[in-house]
């Protein structure tokens, strides 16, 4: 799998968690915690192998200035994701109203980053690899994915 790829199918699970957790009511103690771990392991793995592998090639290939923009900005919205957010969710009381608006907060965070890099910084990192490149990077990604979860 190319690394486009796996980091969509990221997305699209991580995706998919917000929205489940989002939906739920103060009453769902059990469902809260339990969504919160997946989401938070879920988030700490694909930030990892962005930073790690994905965004230092795509910075390596680099060739314009808005690509070193799309680079420092898809580290600042992690950093606002997993600094602060998530730390701000987790020490949160599951069953408070505020969980529920810390929640929808770190959704909606999460699907802009998502969008902005499906939208933007892909087709663009397209254009800068090739497809063996990127396949070897989503090798090497899937590989030290697995060793974080």
């Amino acid at each position: 799998m190319d690394a486009i790829a796996l980091l969509k199918q990221d997305h699209k699970a991580v995706r998919a968690m917000l929205t489940e957790l989002a939906d739920t009511t103060s009453r769902a103690k059990k469902t809260r915690t339990e969504l919160l771990q997946k989401i938070k392991s879920e988030l700490e793995a694909h930030t990892t192998i962005e930073e790690e592998i994905f965004y230092p090639a795509f910075k390596a290939a680099a060739e314009k200035a808005d690509d070193n923009k799309m680079f420092f900005e898809a580290l600042e919205e992690h950093r606002a994701a997993g600094d602060l957010v998530l730390p701000d969710l987790l020490r949160t009381d599951v069953s408070s109203d505020q969980f529920g608006g810390r929640a929808k907060v770190l959704k909606e965070l999460v699907e802009h980053h998502a969008d902005e890099e499906e939208k933007e910084m892909f087709p663009r990192a397209k254009a800068l690899m090739d497809k063996a490149q990127l396949r070897e990077l989503g090798e090497r990604m899937a590989t030290r994915k697995a060793e974080l979860t």
